[in-house]
């Protein structure tokens, strides 16, 4: 239902008229919907320091508020919080983080333009879409490496960082018949960012990440910029793509070859640029392809592609290639358990660990354990194991100085309450 401020007066001639107060017709409705999403979004404060809690501490008059500026014209976003996450490689993920108000504000658009974009968008886009998963994208990946022997590998080189402007906009007003979502897309554009120690940056290019409105609008300009022009000029090259991560699947290297280059062309007329040493050709290698290649394995979605040993329906063996967990995924989880220092627990019992674990060990076994177990997930049941086997030498002295001892007694723990951990429920392995 709409609300809208109207004022109701008499002309001379005896007829009551409707006079709208405020410019923009945006339901209250709405912006209740949109504070409902953001509270069970979760996430921290912006540069204002208020927090959902305190938002919602006088929750009826901030949304008034909010909802009284959006209609009038008279909102503008607060600069956006800016956070470093660090990266595997040593560099930094810049990442913005608006306040509160902002985000409600944000998810006002993105409701109302989500389901007209959806109805437009390429069926192999899968980022940041409902309906659409990561494993959605590795596993049509994984099925037409099968069938196509070359693929592109393209990773655009800070994607979020250097979305031209005026290109979004102009994708914007194909889909958008409201003065007031442009109004107020521009102006988060182009809201400065507050560092660390207070100093501002002017942006005239990229979208934050963090940003709630973020994802949908870098979908709309790589829509645009690649998923069209691909359809346009390359309909019979398959591909998946989540984000700024793109696999593209050829049948020989010439057509690897030429795509590559249009690619990178087509990217440099869009204001971006392939990243230089993730943007490859790759040759997807397995027991009926010959041909030499140095580059058989690629990265996409935390898996590695690549040629693995396998055994058919009548136990003989041969090479695949598929997905598995990747070996940076792997890295990142281990230094993740490391900063936990679980070894130090000692004064927890093995239940209340496993309570503080089992949320993040059950959700990386639901991501990687899709595809490629024996290479990935099973690799990652053992670090865990032995994890729990260095805390068990440093909270029990008789099991100090025998390693053998150690494992011995988790893996008793283990048969015994088999459902204690979330990677002990995925069976029994060796421990070596």
């Amino acid at each position: 239902m709409s609300y809208s401020a109207t004022n109701r007066v008499i002309n001379p001639e005896g007829e009551e008229l409707t006079i709208s107060a405020k410019p923009f017709n945006i339901p209250k409705r709405a912006v209740w919907e949109a504070w409902k999403q953001i509270k069970a979004n979760g996430g921290g404060a912006g540069i204002d320091g208020i927090t959902i809690e305190q938002y919602e501490s006088n929750l009826a008059r901030n949304l008034f508020k909010l909802w009284n500026r959006l209609s009038s014209g008279s909102y503008f976003p607060s600069a956006v919080k800016r956070v470093d996450i660090p990266k595997l490689d040593g560099s930094l993920r810049p990442l913005g983080i608006p306040t509160i108000e902002d985000r409600i504000a944000q998810m006002v658009v993105k409701q109302l333009l989500e389901p007209e974009l959806e109805k437009v968008f390429h069926p192999d886009s899968y980022g940041y879409r409902p309906g659409k998963s990561a494993i959605d994208a590795v596993r049509r990946a994984r099925q037409r490496c099968w069938d196509r022997i070359w693929v592109v590998d393209l990773d655009i080189k800070g994607f979020f960082d250097n979305i031209n402007h005026e290109l979004l906009l102009k994708a914007l007003d194909k889909h958008n018949n409201h003065r007031w979502v442009r109004l107020y897309v521009q102006r988060w554009l182009t809201a400065p960012v507050q560092h660390r120690d207070g100093q501002l940056e002017e942006r005239t290019q990229g979208t934050p990440q963090g940003g709630v409105i973020s994802p949908l609008l870098a979908n709309l300009f790589l829509h645009y910029a690649l998923d069209v022009w691909m359809v346009r000029t390359h309909k019979e090259i398959p591909f998946e793509r989540y984000a700024d991560d793109a696999v593209y699947h050829c049948r020989n290297p010439r057509e690897a070859d030429r795509l590559l280059a249009a690619l990178k062309a087509r990217l440099t007329s869009c204001g971006l640029e392939a990243h230089p040493e993730k943007t490859r050709k790759v040759y997807c290698k397995n027991s009926n392809r010959k041909d030499n290649h140095p580059v058989i394995h690629f990265d996409f979605l935390g898996y590695r592609f690549g040629p693995r040993k396998a055994k058919n329906r009548h136990g003989q063996t041969f090479t695949a290639f598929g997905p598995s967990m990747s070996p940076k995924a792997f890295k990142r989880i281990k230094d993740k358990v490391r900063q936990w220092r679980v070894i130090n627990w000692v004064d927890r019992s093995l239940s209340e660990m496993a309570q503080a674990l089992n949320p993040a060990i059950q959700g990386w076994l639901n991501y990687y354990g899709h595809f490629g177990r024996k290479y990935g997930v099973y690799r990652l049941q053992k670090y865990l194991d032995q994890t729990l086997m260095r805390w068990a030498r440093k909270k029990f002295k008789h099991l100090k100085r025998s390693c053998f001892k150690s494992w011995a007694f988790i893996g008793k723990v283990r048969q015994q309450m088999r459902g204690l951990f979330a990677h002990w429920r995925m069976g029994r392995l060796k421990m070596c």
